[in-house]
């Protein structure tokens, strides 16, 4: 409901503001000690990978498939530390083997949970629901951690404002002038012309945002605004192919909501399914520019 969302949405901001104000501050006490930046926020994430594996696997268990929550969270955390930690690595090679090592581990985690049971069926989805948690609840997530690694928790805030502001933009378009239905077979109610109302706003957010940046101490978080209105752009579209992936296992599962953790938005997966996707985006464009 509309008064929940109200609610809700105000607590989180307030929430993620002051978490991300006191990983900054983190900042020092961690180099003291030898650890990477973002340690409040790789908790925050190790939280949010549990949710979202646990919310993944009751889309299976709807849809009829034998999974099993514990090796789906599992199996989550291993992708998100391993993405998350890999660079602190010391060579490529290191990094390449922990992150295959860490697949390697939940195919066979997902195995062992099958000869616990002493019962071949349903092995195989065992083993595909444990590897889509993995990447959707861990490497997908450890992005963001990567991001973290290299710029300030600030520019983390300002990308996911930038993708979020897509769905504020296409929601309030495609209600108003939305006519020509985008895939109506998966998502009813968007609209071209929402996805393109969505696309402006999250580029003109994603430029003004970048112009606050222009007097950061630190080099690496200063954004051009060419930039940040390119990384809007990208986020939108891509974000949008977040949101409708969900779709697609809402309407494989029969299920409305991934969760109803969050009042008046419910489940982790329902506020974070377009972010996720626009993880991989906002690292590789801030690493090329």
């Amino acid at each position: 409901m509309l008064w929940q969302r109200l609610i809700t949405g105000p607590l989180l901001i307030a929430f993620i503001v002051g978490l991300v104000w006191l990983d900054a501050r983190l900042d020092a006490w961690a180099s003291e000690r030898g650890l990477p930046a973002g340690v409040l926020l790789l908790v925050l994430s190790a939280v949010l990978s549990v949710l979202i594996a646990r919310e993944l696997a009751a889309f299976l268990r709807a849809a009829q498939f034998p999974v099993r929550t514990g090796i789906c969270a599992i199996s989550a955390l291993i992708g998100l530390l391993a993405t998350a930690l890999s660079p602190t690595l010391s060579t490529t090679i290191g990094a390449t083997g922990a992150i295959s090592t860490a697949l390697a581990l939940i195919v066979v985690l997902a195995l062992l949970g099958m000869a616990r049971h002493r019962d071949p069926k349903g092995s195989l989805v065992l083993v595909g629901g444990a590897l889509l948690a993995c990447v959707y609840g861990g490497v997908l997530l450890g992005f963001w951690m990567l991001v973290r690694l290299e710029h300030s928790p600030w520019i983390v805030v300002g990308a996911i404002l930038t993708t979020k502001s897509c769905d504020i933009g296409a929601y309030f378009t495609g209600m108003s002038i939305g006519k020509h239905k985008m895939i109506p077979w998966l998502s009813p109610k968007k609209s071209w012309e929402g996805l393109l109302g969505g696309v402006v706003t999250a580029t003109l957010v994603g430029a003004f945002l970048a112009s606050l940046t222009s007097d950061a101490v630190a080099p690496s978080d200063r954004i051009a605004p060419w930039v940040g209105a390119l990384g809007g752009a990208l986020v939108a579209v891509i974000g949008q192919a977040g949101d409708l992936a969900e779709s697609a296992f809402k309407r494989d599962s029969g299920l409305k909501d991934s969760g109803k953790l969050l009042p008046g938005m419910g489940g982790v997966l329902d506020v974070l399914d377009s972010p996720l996707f626009a993880g991989p985006v906002v690292y590789w464009l801030l690493r090329l520019t």
